[in-house]
């Protein structure tokens, strides 16, 4: 993981060699135990997060060619059949601003809850992503856990998907793929089934988003990850999804602003779509992938409801 741009990186993450030398440091620490908040107004900074030991995966798996065409496996203890959380990181949709490794206590948290994760990376506008090839990474990403679900005993019936910040953005268009056009690059014969999403502070709406002032992001990005094709990367635009969604976020979120949420919610709801918005209080943006934080409580409580009912269309169990 490097840094985030200029504009937004006293708020948002500290450069990879300082960050490296003081996980290494801190190796020594609970990885979830709570850490008094540094940022503003009582809220977490970026360090609080990343400066604690990182917990580690089951196994890496590739879906493709690129380094960044991976994906970590978070097995929990027992035979199974495992529920499965699909995870998709933020970082404004930049490789240079963060990897799927920024997701990995809240990964570990859900492996502890009996959840399998399949936290997966992707190729950001920066490392040869943008439109269309985002998209098809998540895709792919998604699409991979079929091959790989018989080995590792997960339940194909039960998927929920959850990302934060752009990974929200990513997660809701996962379960959107069966409403892409039929002319759209973008889409597949038989996608893998979302069962419910959990949005950790997203980005859902690309045109909102790419309209000043915009988001923490910036409105450049916008353009380079919807390629202007709205109507296949802006989840509004394929609505109804038809399934549960679940937006989190905080009231003090100082890189997604909080209007989104409703603002994404009011059309999902108006289209048929079950779309329920938790706003938590005296919470900013890193809160929301903390384990320890009122947040992610209210995110895992949020997964493991959607994952305790089991969906038709998928087979057996592995």
């Amino acid at each position: 993981m490097a840094v985030y741009p200029a504009t937004i990186m006293a708020r948002f993450v500290k450069p990879l060699a300082l960050l490296a030398a003081l996980v290494l440091a801190g190796c020594a620490m609970d990885p979830t135990s709570p850490i008094r908040p540094t940022g503003p107004d009582g809220l977490m900074a970026w360090p609080d997060l990343l400066e604690r030991p990182r917990p580690q995966p089951t196994a890496t798996i590739p879906y493709g060619d690129d380094p960044l065409q991976v994906v970590d496996l978070w097995l929990p203890e027992g035979e199974g059949p495992h529920p499965v959380a699909i995870m998709v990181h933020g970082g404004c949709w930049q490789s240079e601003i963060a990897d799927r490794t920024i997701m990995n206590w809240i990964a570990e948290d859900l492996r502890r809850r009996g959840i399998a994760v399949w936290n997966i990376d992707y190729r950001g506008v920066d490392r040869g992503g943008g439109y269309p090839n985002t998209f098809l990474d998540a895709a792919a990403a998604a699409d991979a856990l079929r091959t790989h679900a018989p080995r590792h005993r997960l339940d194909l019936r039960r998927i929920v998907a959850t990302g934060h910040s752009a990974g929200g953005h990513l997660a809701l268009w996962l379960a959107a793929r069966p409403r892409l056009p039929a002319d759209s690059p973008l889409r597949s014969a038989n996608p893998l089934a979302i069962h419910a999403v959990v949005s950790l502070g997203g980005l859902p709406d690309l045109e909102e988003a790419a309209r000043g002032p915009g988001s923490g992001c910036g409105t450049e990005v916008i353009a380079r990850i919807s390629g202007g094709r709205y109507a296949e990367t802006s989840v509004p635009r394929l609505a109804p999804l038809g399934v549960p969604q679940i937006l989190i976020n905080g009231d003090r979120d100082r890189i997604i602003p909080v209007a989104y949420a409703e603002g994404y919610a009011r059309p999902m709801r108006a289209a048929g779509d079950d779309v329920r918005v938790r706003m938590i209080a005296r919470t900013g943006h890193v809160e929301l992938i903390a384990p320890e934080t009122a947040a992610w409580a209210a995110a895992a409580e949020e997964i493991v409801r959607a994952l305790q009912i089991r969906h038709p269309g998928e087979g057996r169990d592995p």
